[in-house]
């Protein structure tokens, strides 16, 4: 009777100081893509609409494609167009959220090999909610030189900065 009470104490110890598991994120992901490469080119953008029915964070992103992936917001400062990764993406309850070329995207730096239009590439979203609970959202998105549902011959705002 000791032993089990001991293992019971010790297993509900270890359970309280485990991290939280990480679960399925319910974000919903509309329009996603990412922008083809060329050869040599070592960075590209993903975009996307996100939506968090209760509201969430996008804390990170991850890819077997790039060395880097981070969270970049793209803003004019003065007459400069200026990038930088965001340490942090608020994602208010029930309000898209768009990753677009020229402001917050996914960006995916040191590429291992170019991402070929017609392609897929796999990008996974790491969210966490207001009670700091992590979620995953694995993704397959698809390599396309401009936007879905773009005009043809249309490219997407470069804004002086290539992807």
């Amino acid at each position: 009777m000791i032993f089990s009470r001991t293992l019971t104490g010790l297993t509900l110890c270890a359970l309280l100081a485990a991290p939280a598991l990480a679960q399925v994120s319910d974000v919903k992901v509309e329009g996603a893509w990412a922008r083809a490469s060329v050869p040599g080119q070592k960075g590209t953008g993903a975009f996307m609409k996100l939506t968090a029915p209760q509201g969430a964070r996008l804390v990170s992103a991850s890819s077997p494609a790039a060395g880097v992936t981070e969270v970049h917001e793209m803003k004019v400062d003065g007459d400069v167009m200026r990038m930088r990764a965001v340490p942090v993406l608020d994602l208010p309850a029930g309000k898209a959220v768009e990753l677009k070329p020229g402001g917050f995207h996914v960006m995916l730096l040191d590429l291992k090999a170019p991402l070929a239009k017609d392609s897929t590439v796999p990008l996974t979203l790491t969210f966490k909610d207001a009670k700091g609970v992590e979620s995953k959202l694995e993704l397959t998105v698809p390599v396309a030189a401009s936007a879905p549902g773009a005009q043809p011959g249309a490219a997407a705002p470069a804004h002086g900065h290539k992807h």
